[in-house]
């Protein structure tokens, strides 16, 4: 008799037991005592009672869904005003809205990656660049992390079209991509370059344009960027930002746009109100750069090895994955929640805690995070001699 066909996962499940790697949902209550910083709500706006009136207001006008594909239903005015304010906002000529970053990343990467062309990808790149480049006509090279050199020779090697593709700021360590010198290598060899900065909006940039626009890459006919409305934005959904001629071809071509029902008004109508307090308050992004930087300053003084920050995110290394699990857990007890990243999300094995630096987290907020993170930390995650 034929054994089941989804015996295998019994397997699988053990493996992932025996090395500490399982993971699980954890249903969080509408509201909670827990300090947060483990979500990507960078500018505090998630709850903002502007964010949450734009969704309310976009629901009860246009409807709890967008009902279809946005080439047939799915696009309504709403979506096409935050386009325009959107691509005006971080300097390109057009944007495409699409229902989350990970389709935005799948959609640019396959549609501008034809067969013949070369994808040139960091080693520390996003899941999502990461499966664009699988499903992209393409080959794919990849090359070490932040390494402009790398790309250079990668290119020399290759004739025809080609693509760099980098986060803008990386997800696990919160490092910066040296993106000035990536546009300079891709253009020595008449490249294009996708950068994905989901990471970089709302935090970087004049105002939180993003790093493509500190990078002075804006508006550039040789740059793509996309972006994720679900962080910085507090809401749902993603975004492909740049040359006209681009945006048209991804409308002609991207399977995750074409194929895929458009985002839901209420997600809409919440980026367009956190777009909109973005730029009347701009101060917000100095303010999540402040609150990383405090956080690192005081964790590293503590003698915990935590990685400087170039934007939001602050990573702290844990001893192995099961000490950084119970480091976590440890933290929730104790009334403070924060990222758990390990083997094998991140490409490095190393694990670590992943905080998130809000712009709404008060000084004390700081001090009492930093206190409960070092009080529950493994003696081994300190440095010795400190």
């Amino acid at each position: 008799m034929a054994g089941s066909p989804f015996g295998w996962i019994d397997e699988q499940e053990r493996v992932r037991r025996s090395a500490g790697l399982v993971r699980t949902l954890r249903p969080r209550p509408a509201s909670s005592p827990l300090l947060d910083l483990a979500s990507n709500d960078y500018l505090g706006l998630t709850r903002h009672p502007e964010i949450t009136a734009g969704a309310a207001d976009a629901a009860l006008r246009w409807g709890g869904g967008a009902t279809g594909s946005r080439l047939v239903t799915g696009t309504t005015q709403l979506h096409a005003e935050l386009e325009r304010e959107l691509a005006a906002f971080c300097g390109f000529e057009a944007a495409l809205v699409l229902s989350s970053g990970y389709a935005a990343n799948l959609a640019a990467v396959t549609a501008l990656a034809p067969h013949g062309s070369l994808i040139v990808s960091d080693a520390s790149n996003h899941a999502s660049l990461i499966d664009g480049c699988r499903l992209a006509r393409g080959a794919t090279q990849v090359v070490p992390h932040a390494d402009p050199e790398a790309v250079r020779k990668a290119l020399d090697a290759h004739q025809g079209q080609a693509v760099v593709v980098s986060d803008s700021v990386f997800s696990v360590d919160g490092d910066a991509a040296p993106l000035a010198q990536l546009a300079g290598a891709a253009r020595e060899f008449g490249a294009g370059l996708i950068v994905d900065d989901a990471h970089g909006l709302g935090v970087l940039g004049d105002g939180g344009r993003g790093a493509p626009q500190a990078a002075g890459l804006s508006g550039a006919d040789d740059t793509v960027v996309t972006v994720t409305l679900s962080k910085s934005f507090g809401s749902q959904g993603g975004a492909v930002l740049g040359p006209a001629r681009v945006i048209d071809h991804l409308v002609n071509t991207a399977r995750t746009f074409i194929f895929d029902t458009g985002l839901a008004p209420a997600a809409a109508g919440a980026a367009l109100a956190a777009l909109r307090l973005l730029r009347r308050e701009p101060e917000r992004a100095a303010r999540a750069r402040a609150v990383a930087a405090a956080l690192h300053d005081l964790l590293t003084a503590e003698g915990l090895q935590a990685v400087r920050p170039d934007a939001a995110v602050v990573s702290v290394r844990a001893p192995s994955p099961d000490e950084a699990v119970r480091w976590a857990a440890d933290c929730r007890e104790a009334g403070l929640a924060v990222g758990c990243f390990r083997p094998p999300s991140v490409p490095d094995g190393i694990s670590r805690l992943r905080l998130t630096a809000r712009a709404d987290l008060s000084d004390d907020q700081i001090a009492q995070a930093v206190r409960v993170i070092s009080r529950t930390a493994p003696d081994s995650a300190f440095i010795t001699g400190s």
